[in-house]
């Protein structure tokens, strides 16, 4: 195991009507006028956002609004949110809906105190000083909800990046698993397969000893496993989506992640695909991953030998356990299909001939010119392109 250094002061209001206490936490971080930013029509016609405005007001905490967030968060609104704040001499930042409004809200929260362009961050700077954010969480996915991370589309080109530093891990986010149970069975599945991807981009480590995390990350992907085929059974079953919920943050606050080496290929590659085709984050990496655990699994077979025994109860086969690591990654993929995600390139509608740009732009398209992808195994443009073959 890796030395490595733990820091995550998020304050987690868990559990039914807890939307109400957003005034009184905001009160309690120092916010005294706050921005309110939300995606589309749900936060409004749920009463969701009737509620934050009657608890900020309860607690005498002033209040913009900003919507309008989309999937895969755009650039442009994140530079009109930044200057609204500046106008407006907001010092608090309030996400209300899913991953792509709190990175949305980061973003903005991150840009308010920087004298450059914010996409600097998502060019490889640290964010290192932002506004206080807050959470109010709509869908159990990208866990922003915990993470020191963001991911941002710029639509000069339509590059999507991330971004990170402990600046913008959420001071509370308050989780009620019943404001996703309006969630449609697509949207909830795809959030489901985006857990699953933040633990196994952690998982696939080239750091020995580290059975405490490989236990943990084991651990919440048989929740979904389990919880998942539940929820999708019947959407309001609120236990299973309590489950989900809390998994999903802990997915992604990196507590599984600490002192081990990471990959975050399968990221890295769907990135270009939610970027270029606007299809959503979790369906993509349903595609990406199998195809890039194909790719890589002769770099380590044992390690995906093991899984495939631990999570997916496959039989270990002592001779030939390359064949248990592939049963695994198919097992996975059956998993996937079995709660709707695609399976395919044609299902995301994405197509054969973009796969050069797809892996140029993945691979040079950061700013970096390293021309290189990934940490379990590092990657070339060529590859990109085989792995982007296999999702055919």
């Amino acid at each position: 195991m890796e030395n490595f250094n733990f820091y995550s002061p998020t304050f987690f209001a868990f559990g039914k009507n807890r939307e109400s206490d957003c005034g009184d936490l905001v009160k309690r971080f120092g916010g005294s006028k706050v921005l309110i930013h939300y995606g589309g029509g749900s936060v409004v016609r749920s009463g969701l956002l009737d509620r934050v405005k009657a608890s900020l007001d309860k607690s005498e905490i002033a209040y913009v609004e900003l919507g309008g967030v989309k999937p895969n968060p755009r650039s442009g609104l994140v530079y009109e949110g930044i200057k609204l704040c500046k106008e407006e001499n907001v010092d608090f930042v309030l996400a209300v809906g899913g991953g792509s409004t709190i990175d949305s809200s980061k973003a903005i929260a991150a840009g308010v105190l920087y004298d450059g362009d914010f996409w600097d961050f998502y060019q490889g700077k640290l964010i290192t000083e932002a506004l206080p954010v807050g959470t109010i969480l709509t869908i159990a996915a990208a866990g922003s909800e915990g993470s020191p991370d963001s991911v941002i589309t710029n639509e000069d080109g339509m590059i999507k990046r991330g971004a990170t530093g402990d600046a913008i891990r959420p001071k509370f986010s308050i989780l009620n698993p019943e404001l996703t149970e309006t969630l449609p069975a697509y949207q909830t599945a795809c959030g489901i397969t985006d857990i699953i991807a933040h633990l196994y981009e952690r998982y696939l480590t080239n750091t020995k000893d580290v059975e405490v995390t490989d236990r943990l990350i084991e651990g919440l992907i048989l929740t979904m496993k389990t919880e998942g085929p539940k929820v999708m059974k019947n959407l309001q079953d609120y236990e299973a989506r309590a489950n989900i919920m809390w998994a999903g943050m802990v997915a992604h606050n990196n507590i599984v992640g600490v002192g081990r080496s990471q990959d975050w290929t399968s990221h890295d590659i769907e990135h270009e695909l939610s970027a270029l085709y606007d299809c959503a984050h979790g369906a993509g990496l349903a595609v990406t991953m199998p195809a890039v655990f194909t790719y890589n699994m002769s770099h380590d077979v044992m390690r995906f030998a093991q899984i495939a025994v631990r999570v997916w109860g496959c039989e270990m086969d002592e001779e030939h356990p390359e064949k248990t690591a592939m049963k695994g990654i198919e097992a996975l993929r059956s998993f996937l299909i079995s709660i709707g995600m695609p399976k395919n390139f044609a299902e995301l509608g994405a197509k054969e001939e973009d796969i050069e740009k797809l892996a140029y732009t993945c691979c040079y398209g950061k700013g970096n010119g390293s021309g290189k992808v990934g940490g379990f195994v590092s990657l070339m443009q060529k590859d990109v392109e085989a792995i982007y073959r296999l999702m055919l």
